[in-house]
């Protein structure tokens, strides 16, 4: 994949060093994190841990919505806290200081199938060193860094009924969002239009296709994710 050097304040092209570095970066602490809290912490130290990191997504999640309503063009049509992984990243810390299986068992599915997703292919309107590159990073890495926390610190696995509740609890959202944007004329997790950056929603065809087709592949990714966990046991 053809990597670009220009380090520049545009949208964030796929394969950049703007999408590399964060990426690697993450991976690299992400490894260590888990290495060095399972080795030296105590079970309420790792606690503790975790619960800081979910506040510091979420804070970044208000601090950017609140700097865009009080210095930019904020749009409640289009800039809400309601795409999948912000609201994520807004009610992490809910997660991170219950910890509750119930909602790892939702979680785990979502961020592993749609925040990597979103990694893998950003959608960042400015790149660095703008606050929305570094929100999205924060956010969306972030997200992945918490669940594989759980997995790897906590011990926490999903089951084959985990998989099946996740569902559900998304479909329960996606009808929220039909609401929200019938009443807004908005267009939240894409239900109305398919993102304007390069997404794997170009290969699922027009709208509504993309929606369905889309929802039709939920199971089959959901599988893939619950595999690894499968053949471990």
């Amino acid at each position: 994949m053809f990597i670009c050097l220009a380090i520049v304040q545009n949208k964030v092209a796929i394969g950049s060093v703007q999408h590399i570095i964060p990426i690697v970066l993450s991976v690299f602490f992400t490894i260590f994190l888990i290495r060095y809290v399972n080795k030296n912490f105590s079970r309420l130290q790792k606690q503790k841990t975790i619960a800081c990191l979910g506040w510091l997504i979420s804070a970044t999640v208000i601090a950017f919505h609140a700097y865009r309503m009080l210095y930019d063009n904020y749009n409640f049509k289009t800039d809400l806290p309601l795409y999948l992984c912000s609201l994520m990243g807004l009610l992490i810390p809910v997660f991170t200081h219950y910890r509750k299986y119930w909602m790892f068992e939702i979680l785990v599915f979502w961020i592993i199938g749609g925040t990597l997703q979103a990694v893998i292919t950003p959608d960042i309107t400015t790149g660095f060193p703008s606050f929305d590159f570094f929100r999205y990073w924060i956010v969306h890495l972030g997200l992945l860094v918490v669940i594989f926390y759980f997995i790897f610190v906590f011990q926490m696995k999903p089951t084959l009924k985990s998989m099946l509740k996740s569902f559900l609890a998304l479909q329960v959202y996606v009808v929220l969002m039909i609401g929200v944007n019938y009443l807004l004329n908005a267009n939240y997790f894409y239900l109305n239009e398919k993102p304007k950056s390069a997404s794997l929603l170009d290969y699922f065809g027009d709208w509504p296709y993309y929606i369905l087709v889309a929802q039709l592949l939920i199971i089959p990714l959901f599988l893939v994710i619950y595999l690894p966990f499968r053949l471990k046991k």
